[in-house]
């Protein structure tokens, strides 16, 4: 029998929903959805899989445990009592890497790491018969979340967060993270066969992240991931499996119109770099261009796009025109649909249309709005 586990994958708050379905799309049933992250049910192959294939997870967290704790005794005790020779080798180097807590009793990050560190050394000296630990072996780090008292403690399989593709070294100014781009555009109706114009491309990341998805890129199957050194989990195979997997699935030899605009020069150039980087070059056509130039000859397209917020004051004053002339230009473009995620309050009544659909969404600490601008569906075809 193959042991199964809990996966936890962190995202952004505000869309899960996205998540929910690429899990379900890898075959995997779903135990909870709260808020910012989805358990699931899988085997070491899925932890695997889940790193390699999902686009809108930040990480895959795998769960060790779950209890209630309102006293550092109890956190301790409970934490001691996690059958932890299961996941960590005796030579195995773990810390705990994150602790964060919301509305439980303990609060205090770092006395909790320290604790919970403490309760497995404890454990795991009785297990193997030590009194010193070398920490000489691979890497498990470690993730505790406190929430409303409840404790969970997981080993993070990812290491690097899962937005970390590797195609973009260098990012323009307040770049858009790959998972939120990826999420963002998942949410839309938009299908590789459809239009898609990024007029505020920046470094490319919603140009790139369409073409993954058009192409079937899996995003994770170019970097590396803590766990891959888990032998003691997961076996060398369900890796290659997966990678494998994962390149017979790509087709670069589909047709595509996704564009990205944007008026620096110097950032369309990185842009370009980023998408070859991705193996993507051949899908996007990449133009330094002003939102004011923004036009299309063919109907029902769409725009996803991440403005400028203003979020350093000089940049404030420059919003109003930009918005405007953003507004202007989708006005003229009959039938199409826009789709944008901006923090900025007044973006709607510079838009100068009312947004059929508005959800919010924490980007890090910020709270943003996507605005959803619909236009009618195409005739079907015959």
């Amino acid at each position: 029998m193959k042991n199964t586990y809990e996966l936890i994958a962190p995202c952004h708050f505000g869309l899960e929903s996205v998540l929910k379905r690429e899990i379900y799309d890898l075959g995997y049933d779903i135990s909870k959805v709260e808020d910012g992250k989805v358990t699931f049910i899988g085997d070491a192959d899925a932890i695997a899989r889940a790193n390699i294939f999902l686009r809108t997870a930040e990480r895959v967290l795998l769960k060790v445990g779950e209890f209630k704790a309102t006293t550092f005794t109890e956190l301790f005790d409970n934490t001691k009592e996690l059958e932890w020779e299961e996941f960590i080798p005796k030579n195995g180097k773990f810390w705990v890497t994150k602790a964060n807590s919301i509305n439980s009793k303990l609060f205090s990050s770092s006395d909790i790491q320290s604790i919970v560190k403490k309760a497995i050394v404890e454990r795991l000296k009785v297990k193997y018969a030590v009194n010193w630990f070398e920490e000489d072996g691979n890497s498990y780090p470690i993730r505790v979340s406190l929430m409303k008292d409840v404790v969970t403690i997981s080993l993070d399989t990812s290491g690097d967060s899962l937005h970390k593709r590797g195609y973009r070294p260098a990012a323009g100014k307040a770049p858009i993270s790959e998972t939120l781009a990826a999420a963002l555009i998942m949410l839309t109706p938009w299908k590789s066969d459809r239009i898609l114009i990024d007029p505020f491309c920046g470094s490319g990341t919603f140009p790139i992240e369409a073409a993954m998805i058009a192409a079937n890129i899996a995003p994770g199957m170019n970097r590396r991931f803590t766990s891959l050194r888990w032998t003691n989990i997961i076996n060398n195979e369900l890796w290659d499996n997966a990678v494998e997997e994962a390149e017979d699935l790509i087709n670069l030899s589909i047709d595509t119109d996704i564009q990205g605009f944007d008026i620096d020069e110097n950032v369309i150039k990185i842009a370009r770099s980023n998408a070859a980087n991705a193996g993507v070059e051949d899908l996007i056509h990449f133009q330094a261009r002003s939102v004011s130039e923004l036009s299309h000859h063919k109907k029902y397209g769409f725009i996803i796009t991440n403005p400028p917020y203003g979020e350093r004051l000089e940049d404030k004053e420059t919003l109003p025109a930009i918005y405007s002339a953003f507004g202007k230009q989708f006005a003229k473009l009959d039938s199409w649909s826009a789709y944008m995620i901006t923090s900025y309050e007044d973006a709607v009544k510079y838009f100068g249309r009312k947004a059929d659909k508005n959800r919010k969404i924490y980007n890090g600490m910020l709270k943003t709005y996507f605005y959803s601008f619909m236009g009618p569906k195409p005739p079907k075809r015959g």
